[in-house]
């Protein structure tokens, strides 16, 4: 028997539930997994990975050899829930097609996620930094909202594949176990994902150190070359009554010098590749 419920209509579980499970599930104290005697409870926080601004939602799973129970937190998560469950099958076979809807496109969001993180990679060079840093930190969020979703399912799964109160048959189990291993290659793109992004943050941040290098290094250049001017500046403003005060090219001479103490700083720099 399938039914599908809102969390407000927990009541009409009662004649199915005992009153300590269904008290659970009214206050959402059931754990990811819990497996009983003739029963399995499962619950996890539903995430519309194909919108990024779709909160997550509730979904409770009541599991019996004669009964299924999908609750769900709101309408739209019942109105997403609807479509997937179906009643034309058995219990265990429903349960697996759930899942296997709630999967299904998930590879290919995360083969457009890779490109994505790939041409802001490839772009990462010629974008202003404050355009890069806005997506490294989308890019974090949203792997981080991947990574907590495929966790609790493999946590389902683990428990569901271990089948210890023999509720789904021998011959459905493999399909589980499918499933399973699909999950587990989710999670691990998702965390190779990670890795990916934090290269490419830092690269990001040796790009930034770069260019303050180069800006320090230009710094630098004008520092050392205006420093012997700022020399002479200060050996010709002293109150001393100089030699060179009376000699008629002694204006001439110091232009003549700074502009050579200027070209020669400039040769030096640039022959040493300083700039």
């Amino acid at each position: 028997m399938l039914k599908l419920l809102l969390s407000t209509q927990t009541e009409q579980l009662s004649s199915y539930i005992d009153e300590r499970t269904l008290t659970h599930i009214r206050y959402r104290q059931v754990n990811k997994f819990e497996s009983y005697q003739e029963m399995d409870l499962i619950s996890f926080d539903w995430y519309d990975i194909h919108n990024k601004h779709a909160k997550p939602v509730q979904v409770i799973i009541y599991f019996t050899r004669d009964y299924i129970f999908f609750i769900c937190e709101g309408e739209r998560c019942f109105k997403q829930v609807e479509p997937l469950v179906t009643e034309k099958a058995t219990n265990e076979k429903t349960l697996y097609s759930f899942f296997l809807e709630l999967l299904k496109g998930d590879i290919e969001h995360l083969e457009k996620l890779e490109e994505h993180i790939t041409e802001t990679e490839d772009e990462l060079l010629k974008a202003s930094r404050s355009a890069c840093a806005e997506e490294i930190i989308a890019f974090r969020r949203e792997l981080l909202r991947l990574k907590k979703y495929y966790e609790q399912l493999n946590q389902i799964f683990e428990g569901l594949t271990e089948n210890e109160n023999n509720l789904i048959p021998l011959e459905d189990l493999r399909y589980f176990r499918i499933l399973d291993s699909k999950i587990d290659r989710l999670f691990s793109h998702v965390l190779n994902l990670r890795d990916y992004v934090t290269q490419v943050r830092e690269a990001y941040q040796a790009q930034i150190d770069i260019e303050q290098n180069n800006l320090m290094k230009i710094f630098t250049v004008v520092t050392a070359v205006f420093l012997p001017l700022t020399l002479l500046v200060g050996w010709y403003g002293m109150n001393l009554r100089m030699p060179e005060f009376s000699w008629p090219y002694g204006y001439p001479f110091v232009i003549v010098l700074s502009i050579a103490v200027v070209t020669f700083c400039l040769f030096y720099f640039k022959r040493r590749k300083w700039f």
